[in-house]
């Protein structure tokens, strides 16, 4: 086995807590079960990763079988890259293609292996069919950097991909064109949401989280919240407030309903208005082009902290 492989093995292994190593083992599926059961998963994690490389070493372990162990890794430890939606489009009446998993990869790989000599292109398929791709990205001139990669999560038959941040921004092109060529679309737009929970963006673009509609006429009591009153204050003031509560709450849980959130950390709002005035002159009112400005929300829980507001009368 090469040294840079070994070396890169080694790497991965002691990133891994010990309380999932084992399960990552056997996920990668490289070390049989008889050579595993010789190993002492007890002792400390250095010996253990040095006792685990050799073994790697004995089986001649290659750089595919590298990337793989790093995607399951990254697969289990999602939460600690950031990841962006990305939408494609296929062009005017056309229709959805039967989609060849195969033929997808291959063209994949040529497609990045052509414009760019050096670059190392991995894929595994996980649940609900979904194509992990991995590629580590090199130059005409250096070696592909195994510990820069970028991660791709497909979702054939639909048109959206998550895209791990990534420091290379000048192969993001290169890695769209590939994306549409290969998956037969004809334009690839990045959608405004980044968090680092990639289910949570899965569920939102799915839309596969559990909304609770009630409908207006709906006789099911709702939960008030305890509040001191006045003795003396007026009746219809009372009532007015309570059946503005109501609505508030009525509406916030057929926006949102009672489920918890998807974990959404950053999003952004683009606006784009022209101005109109009823005055006379003034800065604005001759202007042709319209206003433009973004809004960007980020909050350790953005979903669940605008589900708040509401009730807080924001």
């Amino acid at each position: 086995m090469d040294e840079t492989v070994a070396e890169f093995i080694k790497r991965i292994f002691l990133k891994i807590p010990m309380t999932n190593i084992m399960t990552i083992l056997k996920a990668w599926d490289f070390l049989s079960e008889s050579q595993l059961q010789t190993v002492n998963f007890r002792q400390r994690k250095e010996p253990l990763v040095q006792e685990l490389v050799l073994l790697c070493e004995e089986k001649c372990a290659s750089l595919n079988d590298a990337a793989l162990l790093d995607i399951i890794y990254i697969q289990v430890h999602r939460h600690q890259k950031l990841w962006d939606v990305f939408k494609m489009n296929k062009g005017p009446g056309e229709d959805v293609d039967l989609f060849d998993i195969e033929q997808f990869k291959s063209s994949f790989t040529k497609i990045l292996q052509r414009a760019l000599k050096n670059v190392t292109v991995s894929f595994r398929d996980a649940e609900e069919n979904a194509v992990w791709i991995r590629i580590a990205w090199g130059t005409h001139h250096t070696k592909p950097n195994q510990y820069k990669a970028t991660y791709v999560v497909y979702y054939p038959q639909t048109p959206y991909v998550f895209m791990s941040l990534s420091r290379l921004k000048r192969n993001i092109p290169l890695l769209d064109q590939a994306l549409m060529i290969a998956s037969k679309h004809h334009q690839i737009v990045k959608i405004d949401l980044r968090s680092r929970y990639l289910d949570s963006l899965k569920a939102i673009v799915f839309k596969q989280y559990n909304q609770f509609f009630e409908t207006h006429n709906s006789t099911a009591p709702l939960q008030e919240t305890s509040l001191w009153l006045d003795t003396n204050m007026d009746l219809r003031v009372i009532h007015e407030n309570k059946i503005e509560k109501e609505r508030v709450q009525r509406v916030t849980r057929e926006t949102f309903g009672d489920c918890p959130q998807p974990r959404l950390e950053f999003a952004q709002y683009k606006l784009e208005t022209k101005f109109k005035s009823n005055l006379n002159g003034g800065i604005l009112a001759d202007r042709e082009e319209p206003l433009r400005c973004m809004i960007k929300f980020s909050s350790p829980h953005l979903l669940e902290a605008l589900k708040s507001l509401a009730p807080a009368g924001k």
